[in-house]
């Protein structure tokens, strides 16, 4: 019986009591949840027994675990370089915007009413980008550098439809080049890596791209001659230019754009950003005038709302996958919003002034290094650089390197002869000190090298924005201003289906800044990251169990990442079978749209799967598909429970079809929070699966990212995991290469679902399941008879999300999802999911997390609309004047001198009654919609994606 929580922290992470679930299964005529699961889930599919997990641990014990685990890595002070630095956090972003709830737990912007704190902070991010790079459009960031470079080489293949030969410097970082070997063998694209000159690479291959790493990984600074002649050669055969760089380099060196680049792509890492092991950071993407409507992820752009004031959004939406599917221009659909705003934060502290000041003693300390191993006798590779030096030390190197680690230094071993050092803005004296004794040597004030004669010629981060908020009380207003405008889960529930929006404890946010995991380089020594190992082999041990798969990999930074590895990998196993022909995957109508472009990218084509009448994959159109390409088949994606919310009964007959045709099984795991604990998809017939530790793993959404996308794979599968050139556990030799920058991906926020799985235990993530799949039930059984549920299994149950079909009423009163949706602002939530899976729908996911009262004010709130939906089809309200054309209310609207509308101020802002939050309280607990209404095409049309000049404010 599971009826009765466990106590200690599931009790903490479940909302719902004992009192309130009895009340809640006798709404839905059940006696109990193993009833519940009795009746809602397949019996074919339910596990045995649960999975082999620890028995759960305290808080206070969980933490204490971390501490240990923290103090057995062995941060130092990083000097690897490779495109991760040293980095000082300044406390008040760190306090206020990585540690704080208001930003973390903030969903995807799709309703810009709520979120013009996040979005704006997103123009700062794009804008700094612009500025720095020279590249008039940025977009809101990408998961690291690594998939920002190969990102960038497919939107130049898109572009210029010229050919398959991708040029690549050779000084580029080892990873990136990695990253993209997989990205370009999938894609079949040829890399030709130029180990001399560029030109001449450039004059012997047909190339519709050219990649320049700028400083190289060397640490090489070229001057602007070599590079404008590059750019020209690029130009002159059509190719474009894209230069992987380095933002603070940029604070002192030519903006890329003055010398001809095209792309520009990085990482704002060292703005601000812990190390954390690799990751989570904000790759960046810029790009010259009439490329920013190819550019991958999101943009933030500046729109009106219907009082006529400038409002944020994101722009050119109808790139999203779920629309676009395999003609996507990407299959990301996160990205990594929180280390943004936090890279943007650090700009706007430091301002141009600061970071050119920053820059200037990083690169001034890098010259007293070189000066001293010129002074021991030893040589410099280059004499040009910024901040990384490479040092010749013939037979000495690993000596050298060795002797700074016992004095707390991580240098890079480059190769036996040679050592690689990289100034970060944490390098202190006694730093600096013991690398020279490391040479051999003392550190003085000389200095020796340069900038190629590059000098920073023009402005940069001009805006008003990155000129005013230095002073800490400054900062911190600036940021409580912006958090204030945001709807969060810090305020209330988010309803959002398929995304899981759930309590995101702070025990478990807490270790993730503990200085042993939040300041190791990813390619510091494996035996001074022990803890580190310990906790990701824990994890994917755990989470192999939960799944019933035998091997996992937690590299894959992203959901779509962690499908892109999976189908990877049925690929690697076709071919080791000689079954290249093996390319096609079916894909049901209702799948993720992130399903088909990740296909796509792994060089399969996609075959649509009809969906049933009832919401389910149509049988006889699988079966017809399959006999047509027998012999091709490759793989299905099917989402389980389903896209449309609910458990279909024929799911193990769908895997015995596609194994029977020789297929492989892919099992989105999005909605694995309605199977932990009671079902293993890796023992039903999957083959793999990747699941979203952002959603059921409670890492949380960091208002668009980071995520996390582990894949799971069945023994066959395990040989072609992700692996990484630069640190062989991270996978095996066998390995599809990397997905990921890091070689653990965004391991600096697994001790999250490492925490919540070790005081969760096996017992009390059973216990979140059922009582997810309850309030869902719950949901749609006291909305059912206002809104149609477009969707149920069996027994009329659903899983962990339903849809209300709008559809009907829409055409019998005009008022449309979009009008629900911002009605529901008013009062006191986040809308549901919009038109997805299914257009004219909402798509409803409560979570374990939320109370009943919380679920309850939900519902009451729908009730309520719906009620006032009916008074605008009584005529009682003009179809384009009643509260929910007009949604959402800002307090400027309903404090104006005059009120025209045919319903009160009152109605319009406090439509539930004074106590409209989820604490019982006065109005002045209201939350207010920083503008009304956004016109969305209005921002298409008119495309802005930085910052506007103050003017344009006032205008």
């Amino acid at each position: 019986m599971v009826d009765q929580l466990d106590s200690g922290f599931p009790a903490r992470h479940i909302g719902i009591t004992d009192a309130d679930r009895a009340h809640m299964l006798e709404a839905l005529g059940l006696a109990s949840l193993d009833e519940l699961a009795d009746r809602a889930v397949p019996a074919n599919i339910r596990s045995s027994a649960p999975p082999e997990l620890p028995a759960p641990i305290t808080e206070q014990a969980a933490l204490e675990a971390l501490q240990g685990l923290a103090a057995m890595n062995n941060p130092m002070t990083a000097m690897i370089g490779l495109g991760y630095y040293g980095t000082v956090t300044p406390p008040v972003i760190r306090r206020n915007v990585v540690e704080n709830p208001a930003w973390y737990t903030a969903y995807t912007p799709y309703q810009p009413e709520i979120s013009q704190g996040r979005l704006e902070a997103l123009l700062n991010f794009q804008t700094m980008i612009s500025d720095l790079t020279g590249l008039p459009t940025a977009g809101a960031s990408l998961l690291d550098e690594g998939t920002a470079v190969a990102e960038a080489i497919l939107l130049a293949r898109r572009q210029t439809k010229k050919g398959s030969v991708v040029v690549i410097d050779g000084d580029i970082f080892p990873q990136s080049l990695a990253v993209v070997q997989t990205r370009c063998r999938a894609m079949g694209i040829d890399i030709v890596v130029a180990e001399g000159s560029l030109v001449e690479a450039l004059q012997t291959n047909e190339a519709f791209a050219v990649v320049v790493q700028t400083p190289g990984a060397s640490g090489r600074v070229a001057p602007v001659s070599e590079l404008r002649e590059v750019a020209d050669k690029a130009h002159e055969n059509n190719a474009l230019v894209v230069a992987a760089c380095d933002l603070l380099a940029l604070t002192v060196t030519e903006a890329v754009a003055e010398w001809g680049a095209d792309v520009a792509v990085g990482s704002s890492q060292r703005f601000g950003v812990p190390l954390f092991f690799g990751g989570p950071h904000a790759g960046f993407i810029s790009v010259r005038k009439g490329l920013e409507r190819a550019l991958p992820g999101r943009l933030v752009g500046v729109s009106k709302d219907a009082d006529g004031a400038a409002a944020y959004r994101l722009a050119l939406q109808t790139r999203e996958q779920h629309i676009r599917r395999e003609k996507a221009t990407s299959n990301i659909c996160t990205a990594q919003v929180l280390l943004a705003v936090c890279a943007a934060m650090y700009g706007v502290y430091h301002g141009p002034i600061g970071l050119t000041g920053i820059a200037n003693t990083v690169h001034e300390n890098a010259r007293r290094l070189a000066a001293s191993a010129k002074a021991a006798g030893l040589d410099l590779v280059h004499d040009s650089f910024f901040d990384t030096i490479q040092v010749s030390a013939p037979g000495k190197a690993a000596g050298i390197v060795e002797q700074a680690r016992a004095q707390g230094v991580h240098l890079r071993l480059v190769d036996d002869d040679t050592v690689g050092v990289s100034v970060g803005e944490d390098a202190r004296e006694e730093d600096l000190a013991a690398v020279c004794a490391a040479f051999g040597t003392t550190l003085g004030t000389d200095t020796h090298g340069d900038l190629a004669g590059q000098s920073r010629t023009t402005e940069f981060m001009t805006h008003p924005v990155f000129n005013t908020y230095h002073s800490e009380t400054q900062m911190l207003r600036y940021l409580r201003t912006l958090a204030d405008r945001d709807f969060a889960l810090d305020r209330g529930m988010i309803p959002l289906g398929s995304c899981t929006m759930k309590l995101n404890a702070v025990a478990e946010m807490e270790a993730m800044t503990y200085p042993g995991f939040a300041n190791l380089h990813p390619f510091a020594p494996p035996s001074d990251a022990e803890g580190y190992i310990a906790l990701i082999s824990s994890l994917e041990e755990w989470l192999a169990s939960v799944t019933g798969y035998a091997r996992v990999s937690i590299q894959p930074n992203a959901g779509s990442q962690g499908e892109f590895a999976g189908l990877l990998a049925i690929r690697a196993y076709h071919k080791a079978n000689g079954d290249d022909q093996r390319t096609i995957c079916l894909i049901p109508a209702s799948a993720h749209g992130t399903n088909a472009a990740s296909a796509h990218m792994a060089g399969m084509k996609v075959v649509v799967v009809k969906t049933a009448t009832d919401g389910t994959v149509d049988m006889d159109d699988l079966d017809a598909k399959i006999e047509k390409h027998r012999e091709e088949l490759a793989a299905i994606m099917v989402t389980y429970p389903s896209t449309h919310g609910v458990y279909e009964e024929r799911i193990v007959e769908v895997c015995d079809k596609i194994h029977e045709a020789g297929g492989q099984v892919y099992i989105d795991g999005a909605n694995f929070n309605a199977l932990l604990g009671l079902a293993q998809p890796g023992q039903f017939g999957g083959d793999v699966s990747h699941l979203n530790l952002h959603k059921t793993f409670c890492i949380p959404h960091g208002g668009g990212g980071p995520g996390v996308g582990p894949v799971a794979v069945g023994e066959h599968l395990a040989p072609y995991l992700p692996n990484h050139p630069l640190w062989d556990e991270a996978g095996p030799e066998s390995g599809v290469g990397p997905v990921s920058a890091a070689p653990f991906g965004s391991a600096g926020i697994m001790s999250i679902s490492w925490t919540y799985i070790a005081m969760m235990g096996a017992s009390g993530l059973t216990q979140a399941t059922l009582n997810a799949v309850l309030a869902a039930n719950y949901i749609a059984k006291r909305l059912g008879e206002h809104y149609p549920v477009l969707y149920t299994g069996a027994n009329d149950l659903v899983a962990h999300e339903c849809i209300l079909d709008l559809r009907g009423i829409t055409k019998e009163s005009g008022i449309t999802v979009d009008d629900v949706a911002k009605r529901l602002i008013d009062y006191g939530f986040h809308a549901p999911t919009m038109s997805f899976p299914v257009s004219g729908t909402l798509m409803v996911e409560p979570t374990e997390s939320e109370s009943l009262a919380e679920i309850d004010r939900f519902c009451d709130a729908m009730i309520a609309i719906r009620q006032e939906i009916q008074q605008v089809v009584a005529g009682e309200w003009p179809a384009d004047d009643n509260p929910l054309h007009n949604a959402p209310h800002t307090l400027a609207r309903v404090t104006a001198d005059e009120w025209d509308h045919p319903y009160s101020r009152t109605l319009a802002a406090y439509p539930a009654g004074r106590h409209i939050g989820p604490i019982a309280g006065s109005g002045q607990d209201k939350y207010w919609p920083a503008v009304a209404r956004v016109e969305q095409a209005y921002g298409d049309r008119n495309l802005i994606c930085s910052c506007p000049p103050i003017e344009a404010y006032a205008e």
